[in-house]
């Protein structure tokens, strides 16, 4: 894990111009040239992945280094792209000074989504930990499970931040048509393709599982489809809260998407200690405690934007 994190962490340069060049050119509209780079850099990875491994013999660390340079590869593409395409950006040498107050709103906006990214990783370690009591067998179907899982719904969370982009150009605009006809489109893309995912994962959970679990490790698979079959059929509450997180960072109320997170996560942690510790329910309340916290931070997100509808859009 050094050798790994030695290397690893000094691509973190490289995902910050990315990131950064990437969200320009999408608030300009431009969201294909980012899906671009992301995958030409996943191609290379891969790529370099074998060249270090296998040609080089360089284990762990050179699983890292081809991460590390594939990043690089792709910042700096992405990085010229933009200073060539958009003029704007070219005209950054010529800035002589930075408006304090809008330093003041990036940072703070900056700050409160570090928090909500905090408080997601921290709850999400807090569950780790609690499924690790209970052995190798649910560690295993839970670690399997889960990157079916992320994998699952990973485009779910992209909707809400194209949603987000959307709703904060209409927002500055002052098109409040616009933004009532996107909440329209957003929520009925997202929900069918929850629905559509969450009826293929249930469907297809032991296959799904099988990707990641041999055939012969029975429990291992029962349980991550267990796990699968409960989370996946609720995809559409996840589906919904990306949304609302995209759409109060949209309206300049990152705050807010906190709010949520914390409800999510905390709801989900406490659920998973309290019902893991009945007998009678055992690891199956940590299961059932997921989508539970999903759909309380959607309903408090909903009530918030409907009481509240005016004065976010004034």
């Amino acid at each position: 894990m050094r050798d790994y994190l030695k290397v690893i962490f000094l691509g973190i340069p490289a995902v910050f111009f990315y990131n950064y060049f990437a969200s320009f050119l999408r608030a300009v509209g431009n969201s294909l040239v980012p899906l671009i780079f992301l995958g030409l850099s996943a191609v290379l990875n891969i790529g370099l992945d074998l060249f270090f491994i296998i040609g080089l013999s360089r284990g762990v660390a050179g699983a890292a280094e081809a991460t590390v340079i594939s990043q690089y590869i792709s910042g700096a593409g992405i990085s010229a792209y933009a200073l060539v395409s958009c003029p704007q950006l070219r005209a950054l040498r010529r800035i002589s000074r930075i408006r304090s107050q809008a330093l003041r709103e990036i940072t703070s906006y900056s700050f409160l989504t570090c928090i909500q990214q905090s408080v997601m990783n921290l709850g999400i370690l807090m569950v780790q930990g609690l499924v690790n009591s209970f052995g190798p067998t649910i560690m295993a179907a839970f670690a399997a499970a889960v990157k079916v899982d992320a994998f699952a719904y990973m485009p779910v969370q992209d909707f809400g931040n194209a949603f987000s982009t959307f709703i904060s150009q209409n927002y500055g605009a002052k098109k409040e048509d616009r933004i009532q006809k996107g909440l329209k489109g957003a929520v009925v893309a997202a929900w069918s393709f929850s629905i559509l995912v969450s009826c293929i994962v249930c469907i297809f959970a032991r296959p799904l599982m099988g990707l990641f679990v041999k055939a012969s490790e029975q429990l291992i698979i029962l349980e991550g489809m267990r796990y699968l079959r409960i989370e996946g059929a609720f995809y559409c509450g996840i589906g919904c809260l990306f949304l609302l997180y995209g759409l109060y960072r949209a309206l300049g109320k990152p705050g807010m998407s906190v709010v949520l997170t914390i409800i999510s996560l905390g709801t989900r942690v406490a659920l998973a200690y309290l019902l893991s510790s009945i007998p009678s329910i055992g690891v199956i309340g940590i299961w059932w405690s997921v989508p539970t916290g999903w759909f309380l931070a959607d309903s408090v997100g909903l009530i918030y934007y409907l009481v509240r509808k005016k004065q976010l859009f004034s």
